[in-house]
Formats: C-alpha cells, structure tokens, sequence
C-alpha cells in the first residue's frame, strides 16, 4: 500500500498556519479597504494595506533564516501586528470603517499575536540545543575534551 504524503512547499514559511492566517487578513483588509474614500486611499487605506502585508513579508523573510533571525523577524511582525491595530482604530474613528469591521480586524490581530508568540516561544525553547551543536560543528573540541 502506497502512502500519501502531505506535500511540503519548497518555501518554508507557506506552510506556516500564520502565514495563511496573514494572507486571509490582507484579503480581508483589501476588500474593506477599497470601500474608503478616495481622499483616504493615499492617507489611510494605502499604508494600512502595506503594514499588513508586510506581516506576511517578515514571516517569509525570517524562514528563510536562522532561529535568532527568524525570531527577530518575527518580532517585526508583530509590531507591523500593532500598526493595524492603530489603522484599525483610526479608521473607526474617522467612520471609515464599521465597528463590526474594528472587532474582525481586532479579532484577527489577537489570533496572529497570539501565534507569533507561540511560534516565537517554541523556537526560543529549540535554541539552546541549536547552540551547542552550531558552537561544535566549526570549531574544535574543548579542550577538557581533547
């Protein structure tokens, strides 16, 4: 009997939860964001639109790196995370957006906060064994150990 794998992407980071959770975000926020005015496109939906992909970025970015890096550029998300946390309350509060819109947007920038602390944890929790074999690998062996 044959079994079927799942198949893994050649880049890292689309097969990242978070990264599909990023992407829906940013489709989500391009269809609201095509209904502001169009004195507020350049202001307001222009950049709000460019911090949430950039979520995205940062993730694809970082896989591509080692832990601390990846860690770090995952820290990046989290504050572009932030930023549409403010874009979100500025467009409410310029009535741009609908406060049914305000809590789907809140909703969403909780979960991916949530999982970029988790996803930042667990790979924190992996490094120290990381170390000790990166400080290995290169070097000779200590020399209590020779």
């Amino acid at each position: 009997m044959i079994k079927s794998e799942t198949p893994v992407s050649f880049f890292r980071f689309e097969d990242l939860r978070i990264y599909a959770k990023a992407l829906d975000y940013i489709t989500w926020l391009h269809n609201v964001a095509n209904s502001f005015p169009s004195h507020e496109q350049p202001t307001l939906a222009h950049p709000f639109l460019k911090v949430a992909q950039s979520i995205a970025l940062y993730l694809a970015e970082g896989s591509a790196r080692n832990k601390p890096q990846f860690i770090y550029y995952l820290k990046m998300a989290k504050s572009s995370v932030r930023e549409c946390v403010v874009y979100t309350e500025i467009a409410l509060r310029l009535g741009i957006m609908s406060e049914d819109e305000k809590e789907h947007s809140v909703t969403q920038m909780m979960e991916l906060t949530k999982m970029i602390g988790s996803l930042v944890t667990s790979l924190q929790r992996a490094m120290p064994n990381i170390k000790e074999e990166e400080e290995y690998d290169d070097m000779q062996l200590p020399p209590d150990l020779d």
